[in-house]
């Protein structure tokens, strides 16, 4: 399948520089995925896939699905957009083997994100360990946010949801809801958070103010941490994520509600973090990476986000660490997309978000 792609600008934001084209292809690697959510390269040349429902699966170097998922999980609360959900490496896996997985835990009535770790082994999980449950337990099953990653001092960020029905408190230091939280491997709190100490604040949180947070990649060349999360009908952001600040939401926000309402008559207030850039409409982005790899040229160092309601991957030009444009890519798929990742091979690796889900990976046309 050969490319087709459409540019985007950013209006006062867009840089004279083009968006210079690159031609692909995209072929099916793995296939036969329920819902899959996110992947993990095994140094070994294998992957893990997790999936919504529960199940993390080993995809062999060839691309075939090996028949019976990784043995060890817990047990989690499946229902909507609540399930299995972030699979990543710990830093140091090569030496230690920890891996670490985000999930929905608790009951339809009671629940919330949790993230634990575990060692693979012999395709099956040992040493489980619950590192941290996002509080309160509260009812539905929307907005978990889920993604994680690992900053420079190997500390890592996990990305949380406003629960949909608690937006206001996004707004509340007290709680998880709305936060991008850090901690440290072992799951305990970095004494240097920016409310460490705060009378009446969660110690674990690194921001607040946001609504689901469903992409976060740490740029180690330039030492920042990007994000984008759900808007409501339009407003999905691209911030740039700093220790302590406020980004809005629902205070701020581009966006409206469901019903056509207006959540709030301002898109910035003194004090809040205003986003990098906003969707609107909304495109629904899912996941964050940052393109390194030598197999395209044109695209190293720039941000691609997956989405789910425009079914494509963004990718958002960077130069010298400002936005330079946009451009739509694999539209032609007509796919929801909820994982990007740029691969050890220098591919762009995709995973489509269905019952019949696959792992796309995208090479040169040449």
């Amino acid at each position: 399948m050969l490319r087709t792609s459409r540019a985007l600008s950013f209006g006062a934001l867009l840089i004279s520089a083009p968006l210079l084209a690159q031609d692909y292809r995209i072929e099916t690697f793995s296939e036969g995925l329920e819902h899959p959510w996110a992947m993990a390269f095994l140094p070994d040349g294998r992957m893990l896939v997790s999936e919504r429902e529960g199940r993390l699966r080993v995809i062999e170097a060839d691309g075939s699905v090996d028949p019976e998922p990784v043995a060890g999980l817990p047990d989690m609360f499946i229902a909507a957009q609540a399930g299995l959900m972030e699979v990543t490496l710990d830093p140091d896996y090569s030496d230690n083997r920890w891996l670490y997985l985000s999930y929905a835990h608790g009951s339809p009535e009671a629940n919330n994100t949790r993230l634990a770790r575990a060692r693979l082994v012999d395709d099956e999980l040992r040493d489980f360990e619950v590192l941290f449950t996002a509080q309160p337990l509260k009812e539905g099953a929307s907005h978990y946010g889920g993604r994680i990653a690992f900053l420079a001092d190997k500390t890592l960020v996990l990305t949380l949801g406003d629960g949909f029905d608690w937006r206001e408190q996004a707004q509340n230091p007290a709680n998880h809801l709305g936060k991008i939280v850090r901690l440290n491997r072992d799951g305990s709190v970095p004494q240097d958070n920016p409310l460490v100490g705060r009378q009446g604040a969660a110690p674990e949180i690194y921001s607040l103010g946001h609504r689901n947070v469903q992409g976060i990649f740490f740029d180690a060349d330039s030492g920042r941490l990007y994000s984008h999360e759900h808007g409501p009908r339009g407003g999905d952001e691209l911030n740039l994520i700093e220790a302590g600040n406020n980004y809005g939401w629902p205070l701020a926000t581009f966006g409206v509600d469901y019903t056509g309402a207006r959540i709030s008559p301002y898109s910035a207030l003194p004090g809040l973090t205003a986003p990098l850039l906003h969707w609107t409409p909304s495109v629904a982005p899912s996941s964050l990476t940052l393109y390194r790899g030598e197999l395209f040229p044109n695209w190293r160092g720039d941000l691609f986000a997956a989405t789910l309601a425009e079914r494509s991957v963004r990718r958002i030009r960077l130069l010298d660490g400002m936005l330079a444009g946009e451009e739509v890519l694999f539209e032609e798929l007509g796919e929801r997309i909820r994982d990007v990742r740029s691969g050890p091979d220098g591919a762009l690796y995709l995973l489509t978000d269905s019952a019949e889900g696959r792992v796309l990976r995208v090479m040169p046309s040449e």
